[in-house]
C-alpha cells in the first residue's frame, strides 16, 4: 500500500503545540504568511492507519478500568527489536514501561546518582535532557562532538575519558542516534565508548528513541548488544511515538537484562504510582508494531531521506556562511550561522525573528548548547519544505530587493 506523505493536513484546532506555539519570544508571523511549522520534533504526516484502527477497536468495549499488559503489547515489542534490530534473547522480562523517555531517564538516574551528582552528556545537547536533569537537581558535564575534516560529528573519547576522571562522574547518557546533529554512531564508535565507561566504572542510560527513523544506507546498532559488559551495564530506553507521530498518546518501554538492574529500576518507576501502562497507548504500540507499521516506516524513511537532501543541498548551494552536517538519522537540521551572522552584522535573536516573520516556525539552537545555531524540523510534506526555504532564500538569507 502506498501511504500519504504529501497532503497538507490542517492541524488547527486540535491544540497542537506545533502549530499553536511561536517558540521565539516576540517573534510573530506577518499578514499573508502562511505558518509552517518546524520546530519540535514531530511530525506533519498522518500515522499509520493500523494505529487508529487499534484504538478504535478497543473503545468498542465500554470499560476501561486498571488493567495489565498483554502479552501482545510484549511480544510486538519483541518481534519489532528482533526485525528491525537485529536482537536476540529479549523477553517479556526484560522489557518495562515508561510514560516517556524522559521519565525512564529520571527513574534511571534515581538508580544510579544521588542528587546533586554529576552525570556526562554530549553537546550539543537535547534540550529535554538539560530541562529534567538540572529540574531534578542534577549536574550536567558535557563533552563536546567534534566535526572531523569530512565534517562529521565524532565523540571526542580523551575528553570523555578526562571528565569523567576529573568529575569523578559515574553516570552517562548516551542518546543514539545523537539528537539534535542526527548521526548515526557506527558500531566501533559504540563500543569504544562503552570501553571508556567501562574503564571509568560509569552505568549508561541509552537513549535510542530515533533509533528507526534513519535516513537511506544507515543502520541502528543497540547499544546494548555491542559487548556482554555493554548489556550488562546499561538501561535502553526506546518508544514508538517519535517513530510514528504518537507523542500526544505517551507511552514508551525500557529493556534491561541485569536483573538487579532491573530491580531497582521498576522500583525507583514505581514510586510516584504514576507509571503505568496508558490503555489506549498500549493499543497504539501494537497497532504500530505490525507489518503494517513496518511497511509504512519504510516510506517514511524515504520520504525523510529526500527532504534531507533536498534542504541540504539547497541550504548549502543557497545560504553562504550557514553551515551544517547532513543528518544520517532523525528528521531535524542543526544550522550553525555563526559565519553568516558575522558577515550580515544580524544577531541570531534577528535572524530567528526574520524567520517566523516570514512564517516558517524555527528553533533557537542555543538550548541545545548551539551557540548560534537554529535547529530545523524536516518532517512535513515537500511542498511546505520547499515554500519554508524559498522564502528564507528570498526575505531572510539573501533578499532580493
Amino acid at each position: 500500500m502506498q501511504y500519504d506523505f504529501t497532503t497538507v493536513i490542517d492541524r488547527s484546532g486540535t491544540s497542537s503545540r506545533a502549530v499553536d506555539v511561536i517558540p521565539i519570544p516576540g517573534a510573530q508571523v506577518k499578514e499573508g504568511f502562511s505558518p509552517i511549522p518546524m520546530w519540535i520534533a514531530d511530525m506533519s504526516f498522518a500515522t499509520v492507519p493500523t494505529i487508529p484502527q487499534a484504538i478504535a477497536k478497543r473503545l468498542e468495549h465500554p470499560l476501561f478500568g486498571y488493567f495489565n499488559p498483554s502479552s501482545e503489547y510484549y511480544d510486538a515489542i519483541i518481534r519489532w527489536q528482533q526485525k528491525r534490530n537485529g536482537v536476540q534473547g529479549l523477553e517479556k522480562e526484560h522489557i518495562g514501561y515508561e510514560n516517556s523517555v524522559l521519565g525512564g531517564l529520571i527513574s534511571a538516574l534515581g538508580v544510579f546518582c544521588s542528587r546533586g551528582d554529576k552525570v556526562l552528556v554530549h553537546s550539543p545537547t537535547y534540550i529535554g535532557f538539560t530541562n529534567s536533569m538540572t529540574n531534578c537537581g542534577y549536574q550536567l558535564i558535557h563533552s563536546p562532538l567534534v566535526l572531523d575534516e569530512a565534517g562529521v560529528w565524532r565523540m571526542d573519547f580523551a575528553d570523555m575519558d578526562r571528565k569523567l576522571k576529573e568529575h569523578k562522574i559515574r553516570t552517562a547518557i548516551f542518546c543514539s542516534p545523537h539528537n539534535p546533529s542526527g548521526r548515526v554512531w557506527e558500531p566501533w564508535e559504540i563500543e569504544k565508548a562503552m570501553e571508556v565507561y567501562k574503564a571509568n566504572d560509569v552505568m549508561v542510560i541509552s537513549d535510542e528513541i530515533w533509533s528507526d527513523l534513519l535516513l537511506n544506507g544507515y543502520h541502528h546498532t543497540p547499544t546494548q548488544s555491542v559487548s556482554e559488559d555493554a548489556r550488562q551495564r546499561t538501561i535502553a530506553l526506546y518508544a514508538p511515538t517519535k517513530t510514528f507521530n504518537l507523542a500526544g498518546l505517551v507511552g514508551s518501554y525500557h529493556i534491561v537484562y541485569n536483573p538487579r538492574l532491573r530491580d531497582r529500576l521498576e522500583k525507583e518507576a514505581s514510586l510516584t504510582h504514576y507509571n503505568s501502562v496508558n490503555l489506549l497507548s498500549m493499543h497504539a504500540l501494537i497497532g504500530a508494531y505490525c507489518p503494517e507499521g513496518e511497511e509504512w516506516l519504510t516510506q517514511l524513511r524515504q520520504v525523510l531521506t529526500t527532504n534531507v537532501d533536498y534542504a541540504y543541498d539547497f541550504i548549502t548551494t543557497h545560504f553562504p556562511g550557514v553551515t551544517l552536517f547532513k543528518p544520517q538519522g532523525t528528521y531535524m537540521l542543526f544550522l550553525d550561522c555563526t559565519q553568516w551572522c558575522a558577515d550580515h552584522g544580524r544577531t541570531l535573536d534577528e535572524l530567528l525573528r526574520a524567520g517566523v516573520e516570514v512564517g516558517v516556525i524555527w528553533q533557537d539552537g542555543r538550548a541545545f548548547h548551539g551557540p548560534c545555531h537554529i535547529r530545523m524540523n524536516l518532517a512535513l510534506p515537500l511542498s511546505q519544505l520547499q515554500e519554508a526555504l524559498n522564502r528564507l532564500d528570498r526575505y531572510v538569507f539573501h533578499p532580493q530587493g
